[in-house]
């Protein structure tokens, strides 16, 4: 497992696979595929003084369509975006 702690107010988000979806028997191609706007938290910050952290480690959650920065880790592509970026918790 990768060994990242977010600073701050921030978490690291694994982004929900983007669907596949087919029209009339054709495979839309991955770059054409929407970028998910899910995902689940693997890693938060501590927050600041300002800011406590309500999100936590396995956390599903909805964000914005232009949120956080993307990075690759072992071949996994994750976000890492301040927590108020986070829009809902899914229950």
């Amino acid at each position: 497992m990768m060994n990242i702690k977010p600073l701050a107010d921030r978490v690291l988000i694994e982004p929900a696979p983007a669907e596949t979806k087919t029209v009339g028997g054709i495979i839309i191609p991955d770059t054409a595929k929407e970028k998910p706007l899910k995902g689940e938290i693997v890693a938060v910050g501590q927050g600041t003084k300002d800011e406590e952290m309500v999100l936590k480690v396995g956390d599903q959650v909805l964000y914005g369509k232009y949120a956080g920065t993307e990075l690759e880790l072992e071949g996994k592509k994750y976000l890492i975006m301040r927590q108020s970026d986070v829009v809902a918790i899914l229950g």
